[in-house]
Order: C-alpha cells, then sequence, then structure tokens
C-alpha cells in the first residue's frame, strides 16, 4: 500500500473542498448570513490547514495501482462528507452531527433522503446552506475524484484506477487516449447541460437562486428542493423541463460526447435504448393505473405526475410532484422496480444499472442455449462487442456484494420497529441513491425518526451505492493495508 500517495491525493481533496465552500460563501455574502458566513470560513479554515499538513513531505510523482485507487476513492468521499457537515453543524441548522453528516452523504452520494422534519423546516434554512446542500449534489453528480483529475496529475499517469473506482457501471473506458482529457470532456458535457437546465428554468419563471439549486440537484440526479412541497407548487412548463433533464442526466455522457462527434451509431447504445423503453412502458402503465382508478381526474395530469414520477425514481432523483406513496399499488410496484434498475451506466444516476441487467439477462440467456445446445460456444455480445468474462464476473460479483449489503441492513435497521415496507424501502432509498421511499420515507416523509446507528447504516449505504459497493468494503479487508 503506497501510503504517500492517498496522503497526498486526500491533502488535495481537503484543498478542493475549501474551493467547493466558495459557492455558498458567496451566496451568504449576497443574502447577508453572518452568522452561516462564519461557519464556512471557519471549515474552510480547517481544511486548508489539515490539506497543508497531508501535502507536506509527500513526493510528486508516485505510482497508484487498482488497491490504492479503492482506497482513495472511498477514503476521499468519508472525509469530503465528514468536513462537509461541518457547516450545518457549526452554524446550528442542524443541530446534531450525525444529522449533518447524515444530510451531507446524502447530498454528496446524490441520494436527496433528509432528517429535515416535515413542515416547513426546508424553507427556514439560510439561503447559503440550501445553496451548499443542492451544490453537493453537483460535486458529487461526476465524482469528485473524477473533478480534481481534470485539473491535477494525481498519479503519475496511473488515474485509470481512480476513474474505474469512482465510475458508475461495470465498464469504464476511455473517450481519449488521456484520462484527465476524458476528465475534462465529462466534466465539460456535464457543465453545459447544468447551464443549459438554469436558461430552461429561468424561462419558465424561476427566480435565479431556486434555479440554480434545481440545476445543481438535477444534474447530480439528487433531488434535495427548496420549497417545503417539493415540485408540487410549480408550473406545468417547470415541472416538465426538470422530468426531461432528469432524463437527460440520466443517459451515459459518452453518448452526448459522441452525438456531438456526429457518431450516431456510437451514441445510440442498447443499452440508451433499453432504458428508453423501459421509461416508455412505465409512464404508460402508471398513466393508465392511476387514471382508472381515479387517482388522479384528468388524463393530462395523470400523464404528466407519471412521467415525473417514473423520471425522478429511474434517474434516481428524488423530487415529486404527487405522493406517489398514495397511488393504487400496481403504480407502487412499478416504481419501486425501477428503483432497483436506475439509471444507465456513465451517468450520475444511481441504482444497478440499466446495463448490468443487460450483462446479466444476456449472460443467463446464454447458459439456457448452453443447457440446450452444449456443443454450441456463443460470446456475450453488447452493440456487436464481446463483454469479457472477467466484466461479467465482476457484474455476478456486484450482485452476490449488493444481496449481501441489501440483506444487512435491513436487519439491522428492522431494530428500529418500522414497518416492514418502511423498513424495505428506506433501504432501497439509500443503496440505491433514490432519496424517497414508501410508507414514512415517502415524498412527503423524512428520515428523522430513525435511530443514530440506523442513520450510520444508511451514511454507509448511501456512500457504498455511489461508489458501487467495493470501494467501501474493501476498506475492511486486512488485505487492503497491507504493503
Amino acid at each position: 500500500m503506497n501510503f504517500s500517495v492517498i496522503k497526498r491525493t486526500l491533502g488535495w481533496l481537503l484543498l478542493f473542498e475549501t474551493i467547493f465552500f466558495l459557492v455558498p460563501i458567496l451566496t451568504a455574502l449576497c443574502y447577508g448570513e453572518i452568522a452561516e458566513l462564519n461557519a464556512f470560513l471557519l471549515s474552510a479554515l480547517i481544511c486548508v490547514a489539515l490539506g497543508c499538513i497531508c501535502l507536506i513531505g509527500t513526493v510528486k510523482k508516485t505510482e497508484l495501482y487498482a488497491k490504492e485507487g479503492m482506497v482513495i476513492v472511498a477514503l476521499s468521499w468519508i472525509i469530503l462528507s465528514l468536513f462537509g457537515a461541518l457547516p450545518f453543524w457549526i452554524s446550528g441548522s442542524i443541530p446534531s452531527y450525525i444529522d449533518a453528516l447524515f444530510e451531507t452523504v446524502s447530498g454528496f452520494t446524490t441520494t436527496g433522503a433528509s432528517i429535515m422534519p416535515t413542515g416547513e423546516s426546508v424553507e427556514a434554512l439560510p439561503k447559503c446552506m440550501l445553496m451548499w446542500r443542492s451544490f453537493t449534489h453537483w460535486v458529487g453528480g461526476m465524482g469528485v475524484v473524477v473533478f480534481m483529475m481534470a485539473f491535477l496529475p494525481l498519479s503519475g499517469g496511473r488515474n485509470m484506477h481512480l476513474m474505474k473506482a469512482e465510475s458508475p457501471g461495470p465498464i469504464v473506458g476511455k473517450l481519449v487516449p488521456k484520462v484527465r482529457t476524458t476528465a475534462k470532456i465529462l466534466y465539460s458535457i456535464y457543465l453545459g447541460l447544468t447551464i443549459l437546465q438554469v436558461i430552461f428554468l429561468l424561462c419558465g419563471g424561476m427566480s435565479l437562486f431556486e434555479a440554480l439549486n434545481t440545476a445543481f440537484a438535477t444534474a447530480g440526479t439528487g433531488g434535495f428542493a427548496v420549497k417545503a412541497d417539493g415540485f408540487a407548487g410549480y408550473s406545468s412548463y417547470l415541472q416538465i423541463v426538470v422530468a426531461i433533464f432528469m432524463l437527460i442526466f440520466s443517459i451515459n455522457f459518452n453518448s452526448y460526447y459522441f452525438l456531438l462527434r456526429k457518431k450516431w451509431r456510437e451514441a445510440w447504445t442498447t443499452e440508451v435504448k433499453v432504458f428508453l423503453i423501459i421509461v416508455a412502458a412505465a409512464v404508460g402503465l402508471v398513466t393508465v393505473n392511476v387514471f382508472f382508478s381515479d387517482t388522479i381526474a384528468s388524463f393530462g395530469e395523470a400523464l404528466k405526475h407519471s412521467l415525473f414520477s417514473v423520471a425522478t425514481v429511474i434517474s434516481t432523483t428524488g423530487f415529486a410532484t404527487e405522493n406517489f406513496d398514495l397511488w393504487p399499488t400496481f403504480s407502487k410496484t412499478i416504481l419501486v422496480l425501477l428503483m432497483f434498475i436506475g439509471a444507465c451506466a456513465g451517468s450520475t444516476g444511481g441504482g444497478i444499472k440499466v446495463s448490468r441487467l443487460l450483462i446479466l439477462g444476456k449472460s443467463t440467456s446464454n447458459e439456457m442455449r448452453k443447457m440446450l445446445h452444449p456443443k454450441q460456444v456463443k460470446s456475450l455480445t453488447i452493440d456487436g462487442r464481446v463483454v469479457e468474462q472477467e466484466v461479467v464476473n465482476s457484474v455476478y460479483g456486484y450482485f452476490v456484494a449488493y444481496i449481501l449489503l441489501f440483506v444487512v441492513s435491513l436487519l439491522i435497521i428492522s431494530l428500529d420497529g418500522e414497518s416492514l415496507v418502511t423498513t424495505f424501502t428506506s433501504v432501497t432509498a439509500t443503496i440505491n441513491n433514490i432519496g424517497p421511499g414508501l410508507d414514512a420515507v415517502g415524498p412527503t416523509g423524512t428520515f428523522a425518526h430513525f435511530s443514530w446507528w440506523s442513520k450510520l447504516v444508511f451514511i454507509f449505504d448511501m456512500l457504498a451505492g455511489r461508489l458501487e459497493i467495493f470501494p467501501m468494503l474493501l476498506l475492511f479487508a486486512p488485505a487492503t493495508w497491507q504493503k
């Protein structure tokens, strides 16, 4: 284990977090929120001091391998959250540090689950705190380590190990030969789409503050809203704009790069096709169900709310225009299934990912074919490319780890004595980075009533879900820390 490169990277991370604090600091200055401004300045000072200490005595050019990459990414997200929670706690906006940490982890992992009590408490938060909540979504959406890679030569040419450890999906590739250039391309697309959404929101009459918060949360597929009723009070135009952008940010960003390069075939992948088919089918089924069950009287309104709810769940954003916990069981079942499916690989969305389900489905089909024709040899292909057996094995390994973590978390959370629906969907919502579940943690609910140990489990689940399970689990393996 190369502790020098780990220490150096974490030092830079703390300095970058100081830069991230500039967004809420500027917001606090604009709105004259002096107490909260001091909390951010003190937090920034702590990050600068510890970051400089970590950089002292480290070597600039160091080799980094897969093991260090996993550890760096896992520790980076933990430390980012630990220090990102300080402003909430120091200012007293969230008095409990565990609650502040929960809110911050939920932000960076783009989960959107909140411990803020229901009612007007969200709107009562200072503007700079609301901005920080939303901005954590944007920072975490594409990955903080990937963001650092775009500016710093972190590991002597071995940055791919960092990108693989942080990027969602079973297959991670470079758009161009240099990893740093790939990171810059992805973040340029990310920033461009965010700005585009802000423009559309402003055209719909949103204030600049609300437009920025909404765009940050949508881009990261996070879900923190600045109003107590979520998106229920906004116009149909704004609701549709947000629904469309939630789906846009759910698609692999590589596809947008290929679209810009006019490589239509590479952009229109099987995963994108399947994702859009799932969305269309789910919207159709939910619309018909809520309309004919008289849950929503108008077909147009039923279609709009179904589109928004399907988009918010499959993208793992977590915004809400309707309390879908009151919808028929059939519609709720579809939404829960979408929570597990999630978005495309290489997007900012969470969940298991459509690409993994594709690989699992094709692999199962091949195994069944072998039973019927034992001598037949057929490679697993997607988009005309052979999927290596190593990738298939990693998908199976992911599913085993996912199920084990889900079951263990479910058992621990059940000790709180909540209903089975609340317990099951709270774990589903956090490990898949969704945000809301059903029952007590539905669109109008909150995670505030859970015990401190359950909140710690949720924190771990959110981090594990965002980092695809393995980096977090490897921290507990003794072999990880051996030289």
